[in-house]
C-alpha cells in the first residue's frame, strides 16, 4: 500500500476539505421480518458538499509542485469533483478547467462557473454507455495544446484512494465499529480502493462491498446504457483488482426508489450514488438474515439532482416509476 503524504503548501486546503469528520446517521429498520441497523455516512455535510472534497484536496496536493500559475489544472468530472477542485483552485489563485458532459448537474456547473472555473462540455457519447472516454479525449487534446497544463487524473492518481484510506475509512471505523458490511458506490473506484486499503491494514471487522450500476464497467461488468451521473464508468477501474471484489449491481429504478424512500421514510435527501448504496444494502439484507448491521457511504445529497432524480418529469421521461421499497423504518427518522 502506498504511504499517504500531504504536501505542505496545500495543508490549509487539505484540512478544510477533510475535517471535521462527517456525521453518521443511524436508523433502525425491519427488513424481511428482521430488525437491522443502517448507518449512513453523510458526506454531503463535508466542506464542499460531497466526498469528492477529500479526493480533490489529495489530488491537488499531489500535483501542486508542478502547477503552472498561468495554465493551471484540468480534470474530467461528472460534477462533484469538479466543484471541489474549482473551489480549491479559486482559493489558491490557480486556473481550473472542468471537462463535463450533458449529464453533469446544471447546479454544479453553475457553482463551478461562479468560482471562476472554465467549463468545457463534451457532447459525444463514448460508445460504452456514457461520456467518460470522450471527456478523457478532450483532456488529452488540451494537454497537447498546452504542455504546461496539469491533469490531476482522478482515474489513475493514487492520491485518490489515499484520501479515503487516510480519511473516510478510518473516520467510519471510529464512528461505527459494529457494521458487518460497508457499501461503497464506485465510479473511478478510488473510494472503494481506499476502503479496501484501510481494511487490509487495520482489520476493522467489516467487509467492503462495491456498488455499481447495471451497464457500468467500473467493477468488470459489461458497459451499456447508463443515465445516473456520479456512479459507474465506461471502463474498468484502475485502482481495483480484476477479481475478488464483492459487488452489487443496481438498476436506475432501484437507485431512484431508494432516494425517494430515504426522503420520505428517513427524512434524508441523498444523491443517486447514495441511493444505489442503500438499495444494494437493503437487497443484501433481504437475502441474508444474518446481516444485521450495515453502513453506506453517501457521497452527496439531493440538491444537485433536483432536475433529474427528484424531478417527476425526468423520471417519467426515463420511465422510472415509483416502486415499493423493502424496508420499514422502526427507529431514528431524521428531523
Amino acid at each position: 500500500m502506498l504511504e499517504v503524504q500531504t504536501a505542505e503548501p496545500l495543508l490549509p486546503y487539505t484540512l478544510r476539505a477533510m475535517s471535521p469528520p462527517t456525521p453518521v446517521l443511524t436508523f433502525g429498520l425491519r427488513v424481511a421480518g428482521v430488525e437491522r441497523r443502517l448507518h449512513l455516512k453523510a458526506e454531503w455535510c463535508s466542506v464542499f458538499g460531497s466526498s469528492k472534497g477529500r479526493t480533490a484536496a489529495s489530488l491537488m496536493a499531489s500535483v501542486l509542485d508542478r502547477v503552472d500559475p498561468q495554465s493551471g489544472i484540468i480534470e474530467s468530472t461528472s460534477g462533484n469533483l469538479g466543484l471541489a477542485l474549482a473551489e480549491l483552485c479559486a482559493q489558491a489563485g490557480i486556473p481550473f478547467t472542468a471537462v463535463v458532459d450533458p449529464r453533469t448537474s446544471s447546479v454544479l456547473v453553475t457553482r463551478m462557473r461562479a468560482v471562476g472555473a472554465s467549463i468545457v462540455e463534451s457532447t459525444t457519447e463514448d460508445g460504452h454507455g456514457g461520456y467518460l472516454l470522450s471527456r478523457l479525449k478532450v483532456v488529452q487534446e488540451a494537454l497537447r495544446r498546452d504542455p504546461r497544463l496539469v491533469w490531476t487524473n482522478q482515474y489513475g492518481n493514487p492520491a485518490n484512494p489515499a484520501a479515503h484510506c487516510a480519511g473516510t475509512a478510518p473516520e467510519l471505523a471510529a464512528q461505527v465499529n459494529t457494521a458487518q458490511q460497508v457499501f461503497v458506490p464506485v465510479s473511478t473506484g478510488g473510494t472503494l480502493a481506499g476502503f479496501r486499503w484501510h481494511a487490509d491494514a487495520n482489520s476493522p471487522g467489516w467487509r467492503c462491498v462495491g456498488v455499481d450500476m447495471v451497464g457500468s464497467a467500473a467493477l468488470g461488468g459489461v458497459a451499456g446504457e447508463r443515465m445516473l451521473p456520479g456512479i459507474g464508468a465506461s471502463r474498468r477501474s484502475t485502482f481495483l483488482p480484476h477479481a475478488g471484489v464483492d459487488a452489487e449491481y443496481v438498476s436506475p429504478a432501484e437507485a431512484v426508489a431508494a432516494c425517494e424512500w430515504a426522503g420520505e421514510a428517513l427524512g434524508v435527501g441523498i444523491g443517486g450514488s447514495a441511493g444505489a448504496a442503500v438499495a444494494a444494502a437493503v437487497r443484501r439484507m433481504q437475502r441474508c438474515r444474518w446481516l444485521i448491521e450495515v453502513a453506506c457511504i453517501c457521497p452527496d445529497g439531493a440538491q444537485p439532482y433536483r432536475e433529474t432524480i427528484f424531478s417527476p418529469a425526468w423520471r417519467a421521461e426515463h420511465r422510472l416509476w415509483p416502486t415499493a421499497f423493502g424496508a420499514e423504518v422502526i427507529e431514528g427518522r431524521a428531523a
